[in-house]
């Protein structure tokens, strides 16, 4: 018998197949994403943006400075094995991913710490005298709000109260001292879940208090409004005596950016067609004014042969409109979106100087970081996220491929043309559209669904008609000769309100929604992230989290009940979908024990049977409501008033 020996194999290589198979997953995994992000390297900075952003979400998210921290550590420890441990541009994507996130939660959270004010803690009626730091003149509803600093070291130091037009004593100005008698009010919370809350702006504008003068309001020394604020008073009071009621609140905003003299009636048919953002001083109105200032600067120095020879013309006029920008956007106000649009232009001027173009993402990205060092606040706010939305899905849809190779210039008929250009704004519109409806439907249980087709027409109208008229009518006032410019103005508006309402009115203009959880919306905000900021098919991808979002908004079930967030209304939902509003508190409280029985007998009769057992409260600024009252849920409220959320 012959004896083999088996052969050595120690020092022989495994085959590949028995490596680890979570190993050779991993390996893969790293090289497809390393080469996702070699392909997608130019769009990798706006995610810095949107890692700031993300920060400053949470910070609004979390409650307590516990959970504050934890994510502060949570995201430092990620942005730390990225660039230690992470190889490649994928270690690298992470840490600065990581990084933004840490700044932009330690950068809001400073910003809360700076602004802390103290604020009054219960309702009180007090004569104080103050020093008037701001005025607006609420035209639609005959209201005059004084943001006040009383000298009281008992109240807060920055108070707002609002007095009636017609009780406005002359003299009222910034800088004025006043003496008055007034009832305040902490700031209140959200009246419903899901609606406006004041509390949070009021916070971060150091308002400790908000009430209404009770009696006249004294002058004690005459102020004077700051340079700007004169020229914004004095521009909306000849623009109002030049044009009647509803044109005039219209004409005010396009010029000062103040809204506080459109009517309600209008304000909620323009929301209703998707026309509010011709109201709010913010891209469009930045991109007329530039280039206009740019156009005519252009034209009037190229007349001078001496100056067309020796100079750069473009530069010049560059510059020009971007002082033009900028004075606009001081003059309105300088809210979010203005500044954004602000910023971008000059952006896009000094691009234009360079030679470059400067139409990206991250010239996007740029405006979106500038605001938020700056105001992280605003992240929290229906106009930031819509502004930003808006420019985003524009720039988004016109990046592509196959909308360059579409909508690009070309040597054709002028019907040919035209066609061309008016899809491209109709597949703008969608675009914009698509990406506004999660904002709207999150933030105002509402959006209008007729939106594109209006602005087809209002855009157009409000840019190359409304605007230029108006700057006209100003401009002849000058020598006297600019009521004909105001009538064809009038006109104008007249045609732009008559499509606001008529769209607004008619059947399924809006989409409403009872509420919407906040993981849905942000589910829908990083799926339109995700799809906009990539340039390859991996965008696709998005529409996951955009889908799942909108599923769950759309399942997301009605409130049996709702607790106002000062505690004293109670809203019932009947079977027939009816809402009763009952009355609790301390007022309502005599004879407590029948009528606490009675409150109980009438919630209970007013439920549906298939959901009397398992009746969902919801309470606002998370505190707990004592569901008691006087019985009287027989006046069904009003859905304008109280019911946002149930409509």
């Amino acid at each position: 018998m012959q004896w083999t020996s088996a052969p050595n194999i120690a020092g022989a290589p495994l085959p590949q197949r028995a490596r680890s198979f979570w190993r050779a997953w991993t390996g893969r995994t790293g090289e497809q994403l390393e080469r996702l992000l070699e392909a997608e390297r130019a769009q990798l900075p706006p995610w810095f943006v949107v890692g700031f952003g993300g920060g400053i979400a949470a910070w609004f998210a979390l409650g307590r400075p516990g959970e504050w921290a934890a994510f502060l550590c949570l995201s430092a420890a990620v942005s730390l094995a990225g660039f230690v441990a992470g190889q490649g541009r994928t270690g690298r994507a992470l840490g600065w991913f990581g990084l933004a996130l840490t700044l932009g939660c330690g950068i809001v959270w400073l910003r809360a710490a700076s602004v802390a004010a103290p604020r009054l803690d219960h309702p009180t009626v007090v004569n104080l005298k103050a020093r008037v730091e701001g005025v607006e003149n609420l035209a639609a509803r005959e209201t005059v709000r004084l943001t006040l600093a009383p000298d009281d070291p008992q109240l807060p130091p920055r108070v707002r109260v609002s007095i009636d037009s017609d009780k406005a004593p002359d003299g009222l100005a910034t800088s004025a001292l006043v003496r008055l008698r007034a009832r305040l009010a902490p700031p209140p919370p959200m009246a419903l879940p899901g609606t406006y809350d004041f509390a949070r702006d009021a916070w971060f504008k150091r308002i400790g208090a908000v009430g209404k003068a009770l009696g006249p309001v004294e002058v004690l020394r005459s102020g004077r409004p700051e340079t700007l604020d004169s020229v914004r008073q004095r521009l909306g009071s000849h623009i109002h005596d030049r044009l009647p009621g509803h044109e005039s609140g219209i004409a005010i905003a396009l010029v000062t950016g103040d809204q506080n003299s459109v009517t309600e009636e209008d304000a909620a048919a323009m929301r209703a067609s998707g026309l509010t953002h011709l109201l709010s001083v913010s891209g469009l109105h930045i991109a007329a004014v530039v280039a206009a200032a740019m156009f005519l600067s252009l034209k009037l120095l190229a007349l001078s042969e001496r100056l067309a020879l020796r100079f750069n013309l473009v530069l010049v006029s560059a510059g020009v409109a971007a002082v033009a920008g900028i004075a606009y956007t001081l003059l309105t106000g300088a809210q979010v979106p203005t500044v954004r649009s602000c910023v971008a232009a000059v952006l896009i001027l000094l691009g234009i100087a360079l030679g470059r173009d400067a139409m990206s993402m991250r010239l996007v990205a740029v405006g979106a970081l500038v605001v938020l060092v700056f105001r992280p606040e605003a992240l929290a706010g229906p106009s930031f996220q819509m502004s930003f939305a808006a420019v985003t899905a524009i720039v988004a849809i016109h990046s592509t491929s196959w909308s360059r190779r579409f909508f690009q210039r070309r040597e054709e008929g002028i019907v040919r043309r035209t066609g061309r250009e008016l899809l491209a704004i109709i597949v703008t519109g969608l675009a914009v559209e698509f990406a506004l409806i999660p904002m709207a439907l999150f933030h105002f249980h509402r959006a209008g669904l007729y939106g594109v087709g209006a602005n087809i027409v209002a855009i157009p109208l409000t840019t190359f008609v409304i605007m230029p008229l108006e700057a006209g009518a100003l401009l002849l006032d000058a020598i006297g000769i600019g009521q004909p410019l105001w009538w064809l103005v009038g006109i104008a508006i007249r045609g732009l309100l008559w499509l606001a309402h008529s769209v607004a009115s008619s059947p399924g203009a809006m989409a409403m929604i009872p509420s919407m959880p906040p993981w849905a919306f942000g589910l829908m905000v990083a799926g339109l992230l995700w799809l906009c900021l990539w340039s390859t098919r991996v965008r696709l991808f998005g529409f996951i989290p955009i889908a799942i979002g909108a599923f769950a908004a759309l399942m997301s079930p009605t409130p049996d009940l709702l607790v106002t967030g000062d505690g004293r209304h109670l809203v019932v939902i009947d079977s027939s979908g009816t809402p009763m509003i009952c009355p609790i508190g301390p007022e309502t409280m005599s004879g407590a024990f029948l009528r606490k029985r009675r409150a109980t007998a009438a919630i209970r009769q007013a439920l549906p049977e298939p959901r009397s057992a398992v009746a969902r409260a919801t309470v606002a600024s998370r505190r707990s409501a004592s569901l008691t009252g006087n019985g009287a849920c027989s006046q069904p409220c009003l859905r304008s008033q109280s019911t946002g959320m149930i409509s």
